[in-house]
């Protein structure tokens, strides 16, 4: 592989592993109510509510154990944990293949929310060897790869299962992930030292209270979860959606694929572009603006009269998200000391767990319930308290923190160190 900066060629590996990841814990979901029936269930209610277990149970075992994998790494390294959870996830999506029984899948999937701590190494990874003027462009690139494999991985799964059968789009997919393996094994590099305290056994009370800049992180942390419960909010239903603009039956799936993935199009176009902004601006002012504009595009979804226009809407909601997920990334960063970089990203990959089974969940229940305009409009207004909230907790500190660092002081220049709100640049 080309010499170049660390990060430069890690960033490459975890982008196509994350990418994959991402297929693997999506692919399922499109195919997921024919492969409960394929394994002997009958009763389309029971379908129904084993199809939702079994595709939120994944990811409330990864929200559990993703800050547990970021602890470890924290003490042993990086590049051991994406080794062991690439090569679990390889071996356990390829397995649900060959279940035999509707236990085996729920076993399977349980193991597979277990392993998932692959996105946190990543993320821990980049964040700690990039330097801070190239944090933006490197973290909003790393987050497309997540982004796009969660959107891309149903239409996957849904075209591979129509094409030879349910069980090869795990026997497919499955196998992504030790390409990601060995990928990792033989290129990745990591020059990790230790630090001497990480050898002490801390509770999370403990390390929390090592945490400076509390208040920002639990903002960010909750940020994470309204970004993912708003992106997967509208997934269990699009194609509900799309059948209900007029469309011709022959075309509803495909074109609430092209509805739900395109927004992962824009995204890949965006979180770049957005990461250079973050880069020379803020990445407090990127959050805010892509937060608020969420929001604003949320919203006119509930109202359109046609296909094409929601698949206009979707398309630029892309680009906010190429904004959102990363700035929160940047902002972790910045504000967490190295030694506990695991285990903040960690919490914040688990916020993000957390946030598509909620967004799923809600989505089902509340269009059910009272229609998918609704959805979106709850959605929107989630978005903008969020911005709201983010605009009094973050914009506002980092503001008045620049306009201080501007300033002249009889006491001479202000240390980055400073307690009260980080330097970002």
């Amino acid at each position: 592989m080309k010499a170049g900066p660390l990060w430069k060629r890690n960033l490459i590996i975890c982008w196509f592993g994350m990418f994959a990841s991402g297929i693997a814990m999506s692919q399922i979901a499109p195919i997921l109510p024919l492969y409960i029936r394929n394994l002997g269930v009958t009763n389309n209610s029971q379908i129904d509510i084993l199809a939702g277990l079994a595709f939120g149970i994944t990811y409330i075992v990864a929200a559990v154990f993703s800050p547990l994998w970021g602890s470890v790494a924290d003490k042993f390294g990086r590049k051991k944990i994406l080794i062991i959870t690439s090569l679990g996830m390889g071996i356990f999506v390829t397995a649900l293949g060959f279940v035999p029984n509707i236990t085996w899948l729920f076993v399977l999937r349980i193991l597979l929310g277990v392993i998932t701590g692959f996105n946190a190494a990543c993320t821990a990874l980049i964040a700690s060897q990039v330097d801070r003027e190239h944090a933006g462009v490197a973290l909003g690139t790393l987050a497309t790869a997540s982004i796009v494999g969660g959107l891309v991985g149903p239409i996957i799964g849904g075209a591979i299962d129509t094409a030879i059968g349910t069980k090869y789009v795990f026997i497919i997919t499955g196998p992504l992930m030790f390409v990601s393996f060995f990928l990792t094994l033989f290129f990745v590099k990591e020059n990790f030292i230790p630090h001497e305290h990480k050898k002490a056994k801390k509770s999370f009370k403990e390390i929390w209270k090592e945490i400076p800049h509390k208040q920002l992180t639990a903002t960010l942390c909750v940020t994470y979860f309204v970004i993912t419960l708003g992106l997967y909010s509208i997934e269990p239903i699009i194609t509900q959606y799309v059948e209900q603009l007029h469309v011709s039956m022959s075309l509803v799936a495909f074109l609430g694929g092209v509805a739900f993935s395109v927004a992962g199009l824009s995204n890949m176009i965006g979180s770049p572009l957005l990461g250079r902004v973050s880069d020379k601006k803020g990445a407090h002012k990127v959050l805010f603006f892509t937060l608020i504009a969420a929001a604003c595009i949320y919203l006119p979804q509930a109202f359109v009269t046609n296909v094409w226009e929601l698949i206009a809407l979707r398309f630029l909601l892309g680009f906010t998200l190429g904004g959102m997920g990363p700035s929160v990334n940047v902002l972790v960063r910045n504000i967490t000391p190295d030694e506990h970089t695991g285990r903040i990203f960690g919490i914040v990959t688990a916020a993000m767990f957390l946030g598509i089974f909620v967004g799923s969940f809600m989505g089902g229940e509340v269009s059910a319930a009272a229609g998918i305009p609704t959805v979106l409009m709850i959605t929107a207004a989630l978005m903008l308290a969020n911005g709201i909230w983010v605009f009094f907790t973050v914009y506002r500190g980092f503001q008045k923190r620049e306009r201080e660092l501007e300033a002249p002081r009889e006491l001479g220049e202000p240390s980055e160190s400073d307690p009260a709100i980080p330097v970002l640049h």
